[in-house]
């Protein structure tokens, strides 16, 4: 199975070059350092480093504070970063600069896996959430890397997927000497997946212990004075496709009612930014962007907010939040940001890439599920014009998010525990 999985990924190769030939027409960070992502790059210069794996900037965002764990406990052991997005690469420059090593995770191609772990000569893998890679886990094994998947989790639709390569996945999961799964569900899945109950532990999700940004509570607060403390503002935040529109059509609804009502628009990703601004301004929406305006005025009714890794502020400035990537199917994003600061969370159909996160917040009455694209505006009215409600909710929210904190400090101690060996 192996040997035909490498067989598959080498014919596949001239697909996936294509398909960054054409993100890159959209997206120029995709052109750019390309020579990576064969493992060509020039080595650090270190050993035994610490090596974290995070696929995009939901996967950064979740590892932030374990690596900040990790630079105060072992500050003379060098840390990598590696991701697959441009995206996900500037979420990692903008927290840690300089202070780490980063480079994009090469192809699961045996010669590219070997140049990669040769240069970054890692003492300990540490792999973010999803990331199965039949032969980056069989090079690790055969390097004596130990190798372990944090914050594990594991959808429903993602299992299905594996499927027709479960007995090497199988394989290739023996190799990895912990699991720390963020659920009990999550662990199950692993475990029908192929990975030995002995290699599995439920650590909680680490995006519980994100911190929240120095400032953030008290810039929302002065975004509110300059557009209008007493106005109402609702946030979609990391939108995809089609939910721009759904979330325009349901701004329209609310400013019927209330016509003085602030829309805050944060597409998930940067190559839309200029796409979802004409789209508002074709729809006749008096439109700022946070790139020219930096904040809305009162005039305003939709603001763009053009910039990654900025989010934070902005929910704190808002009475309502709605996560994009569910009235899609996504699966849905982060509803831990706004829960975090007490806002209350409105989520679609589709969350199942955080399914026990947004179940615990529905259960305990932090977020409330908007059935479909029809239903959004009305609901977003609905929490607007109760203010009580909105804290109730806003209230609970953060009791859940406080709750399960503690994830990282878990599986830090395991994390010492493999290095000690």
């Amino acid at each position: 199975m192996r040997y035909l999985y490498t067989f598959a990924m080498y014919l596949v190769m001239p697909l996936l070059v294509l398909r960054l030939l054409a993100r890159g027409v959209r997206s120029r960070p995709y052109h750019r350092r390309w020579p990576e992502r064969f493992g060509f790059f020039d080595a650090p210069g270190f050993s035994g480093s610490l090596w974290v794996h995070a696929v995009s900037v939901g996967e950064v965002n979740a590892a932030e504070p374990l690596i900040k764990a990790l630079k105060r406990d072992y500050p003379n052991a060098p840390l990598v970063i590696t991701t697959v997005t441009p995206t996900g690469t500037a979420r990692v420059h903008q927290l840690f600069g300089d202070s780490v090593f980063h480079v994009y995770l090469p192809y699961d191609l045996p010669n590219a896996v070997g140049r990669f772990l040769k240069k970054v000569r890692p003492r300990l893998a540490l792999i973010v959430e999803t990331e199965i890679w039949p032969n980056l886990y069989f090079a690790c094994r055969h390097r004596g890397i130990p190798l372990m998947i944090v914050n594990a989790r594991l959808s429903k639709r993602s299992l299905r997927g594996y499927a027709p390569l479960r007995g090497l996945l199988r394989s290739a999961l023996r190799c990895v000497r912990l699991i720390a799964a963020q659920s009990r569900t999550d662990a199950a899945r692993y475990r029908l997946l192929g990975a030995d109950s002995q290699q599995i532990l439920v650590t909680g999700n680490m995006k519980f212990d994100m911190p929240i940004p120095d400032g953030a509570v008290a810039v929302g607060a002065a975004m509110r004075e300059h557009w209008g403390p007493r106005r109402p503002v609702w946030m979609a935040a990391s939108t995809h496709e089609g939910e721009e529109v759904a979330a325009l059509e349901a701004h329209l609804q609310v400013l019927k009612r209330l016509p003085d009502a602030l829309l805050l628009l944060a597409p998930r990703h940067p190559e839309r930014f200029r796409v979802v601004e004409h789209a508002v301004r074709s729809l006749g929406f008096a439109v700022a962007t946070r790139s020219i305006d930096e904040v809305p005025s009162l005039s305003h009714q939709v603001f763009v907010i053009d910039a990654m890794g900025q989010l934070m502020p902005f929910f704190a400035a808002s009475e309502v939040a709605f996560i994009g990537g569910s009235l899609v199917p996504i699966g849905g994003h982060n509803v831990l940001e706004p829960a975090a600061l007490s806002v209350p969370v409105l989520v679609g159909p589709h969350t199942f890439n955080f399914e026990e996160i947004t179940r615990s917040l529905i259960q305990q009455g932090g977020a409330e599920r908007v059935a479909d694209v029809e239903r959004l505006g009305p609901d977003v009215l609905q929490l607007l014009l109760d203010r009580a409600r909105r804290e109730r909710m806003g209230h609970a929210a953060q009791q859940v998010f406080e709750r399960e904190r503690g994830a990282v400090q878990r599986i830090m101690q395991l994390i010492d525990s493999l290095l000690q060996e």
